[in-house]
């Protein structure tokens, strides 16, 4: 039992990073309709940049936490601005397939930068194992979870209280009325994806001690975090994190309890099956109509 709580906590750690990489995917899509594949590259760009700014420039932890999510985040501006804007008046699929292409750019440029092996950056408040419930848990699983908790207390500030979280809100309600109001859609995109791009860095940053970030972390926990968006329906803040911590959940207990090398093969099980249920979805109401 003790090792199943175990899992089960380890597992919420874990689906927590999958859950802020999960909102990054829904913040872009709600305001453009975009799934960003490339959102897993934001997640690599954090780790290996706090790295560098860490190992180089020698910076405290807190600053260099600061400075890796504003460079990310810029990255993604121009992202956004150089990539996805030429192209607004293409089909949805292009686009996404532009994103597939600035994923394999930025991961082909960070491997001639960095290299290809894992890089170590030290644990936030050291390594000692806390006894939580019976368990054994890294205290960095606490900042995950931690981190992810105060995120979504800052975006639902965020889109409840400021008027840009309200415009951004109208862009993913009706993008057309928004624009007859007066907002900007083109700048709102561009925050979009700025803000998905510093969800993607903070993630990154904060797992970065656990998971060991290279060139190449990116690819799996996007695709986790793009199943944990698919669990949410790319429409709901609240039901990609409950789509995370489930993902997560779920994983750890399929890895412990039956085999490790099933821990990225059930993401992909479940992945199937939600196409696979939506795909029939929208059989049924096509026949209904």
């Amino acid at each position: 039992m003790s090792n199943v709580v175990e899992l089960c906590l380890y597992g919420i750690s874990l689906g927590a990073i999958y859950a802020i990489i999960a909102l990054g995917f829904t913040i872009i899509h709600s305001v453009t309709r975009i799934i960003n594949f490339a959102q897993g590259e934001f997640v690599m760009l954090g780790g290996m940049l706090a790295f560098v700014l860490l190992s180089s420039a020698h910076l405290p932890m807190a600053v260099a936490f600061v400075r890796a999510v504003v460079m990310v985040a810029l990255i993604g501006m121009m992202l956004e601005r150089l990539a996805i804007r030429p192209a607004r008046n293409a089909p949805v699929v292009s686009l996404i397939i532009i994103t597939i292409g600035a994923s394999i750019f930025i991961r082909g440029i960070a491997g001639q930068l960095w290299g290809k092996d894992p890089v170590v950056i030290p644990a936030f408040t050291g390594e000692e194992p806390v006894a939580f419930l019976g368990a054994s848990l890294n205290p960095q699983s606490f900042w995950v979870l931690g981190t992810t908790l105060g995120v979504m207390a800052l975006l639902h500030l965020f889109f409840s209280y400021t008027m840009l979280g309200k415009a951004l809100r109208a862009c993913a309600s009706n993008r057309r009325a928004a624009s007859l109001v007066g907002i900007n859609v083109g700048t709102m995109s561009l925050i979009a994806f700025a803000l998905s791009a510093a969800l993607g860095a903070i993630g990154g940053i904060v797992v970065a001690p656990i998971t060991f970030p290279s060139y190449g972390v990116g690819v799996m926990l996007g695709l986790k975090g793009f199943v944990a968006a698919a669990l949410g329906g790319f429409s709901s803040l609240v039901l990609a994190v409950v789509g995370g911590l489930g993902l997560g959940v779920v994983e750890s207990l399929g890895a412990g309890l039956i085999s490790s090398a099933y821990k990225d093969a059930i993401a992909l099980a479940i992945l199937f099956a939600v196409l696979l249920v939506r795909v029939r979805r929208f059989r049924e109401v096509g026949e209904e109509e």
